[in-house]
């Protein structure tokens, strides 16, 4: 018995089988779903490689920047430590300058005061004037540094015994200035020099007639204090400049 077929509606829509539109529809949109996963992936990839990117960019500058920073730091601890060597060169020069001068002002004296010692009559006996004298130039030169004393003694005896007599005068004056007055004798340099004149050009001729001691007081700046120097004791003295 064959079974009974269902009329179909003449025209378009009755021509469509609504199971068969189904599958049209999903054959013809497969390929787009399909495109349209692919560009998902495609997208998500390149946001992928882009964020990779940015962060190595990010890291690469980072890096950069510490790089540049530490070799600032360099840069300005080189510099620093070139402005200290510049400094200490400086001061060295400056200090081998001052040394200089100070090595070629140790031997440089100058004369502050000078005194003509007499003494009674034949003997090697400092009048009571001479002592005077003495006394008030060593009280200047307590405490004080950077001078000596130039003792030159004189006789009118010629010859040998002139220069005998000559030399107890100088050894008198040296020991009163250091049994009276603590003067040391390394700051006390003596010469006997008997009869004998001065060179011409120079100081006034000693008398022959009588035994004189005359009395240089020599300073050194350099090793002299500023606050006590031995100039002082010049006014005091009372002798006159050569």
């Amino acid at each position: 018995m064959q079974p009974l077929k269902t009329p179909q509606k003449e025209g378009f829509w009755g021509r469509i089988n609504p199971f068969a539109s189904k599958k049209w529809v999903k054959k013809q949109t497969t390929p787009i779903d399909d495109r349209l996963s692919e560009l998902d992936e495609i997208n998500a990839r390149n946001a992928h490689q882009i964020e990779d990117v940015n962060s190595r960019a990010q890291a690469g500058i980072a890096k950069a920047q510490s790089a540049a920073d530490a070799a600032a730091a360099t840069a300005n601890s080189a510099n620093q430590t070139a402005t200290n060597a510049g400094n200490t060169a400086q001061q060295a020069a400056s200090h081998v300058d001052q040394l200089s001068a100070t090595v070629n002002g140790l031997d440089q004296y100058q004369q502050v005061s000078a005194l003509d010692l007499g003494f009674h009559g034949a003997t090697a006996e400092l009048t009571d004037e001479s002592r005077t004298q003495l006394d008030t130039l060593a009280t200047g030169l307590t405490g004080r540094e950077g001078y000596v004393i130039e003792i030159t003694a004189y006789a009118p005896i010629a010859g040998s015994a002139g220069m005998e007599r000559s030399q107890r005068l100088a050894e008198a004056v040296e020991r009163y200035l250091v049994t009276k007055h603590q003067i040391p004798i390394y700051r006390m340099h003596a010469v006997a020099l008997g009869n004998a004149q001065q060179a011409a050009g120079g100081e006034d001729q000693k008398p022959e007639h009588k035994s004189l001691v005359h009395l240089r007081l020599m300073e050194n700046s350099l090793a002299a204090r500023a606050d006590a120097s031995p100039q002082s004791a010049t006014a005091a003295t009372g002798a006159g400049q050569p």
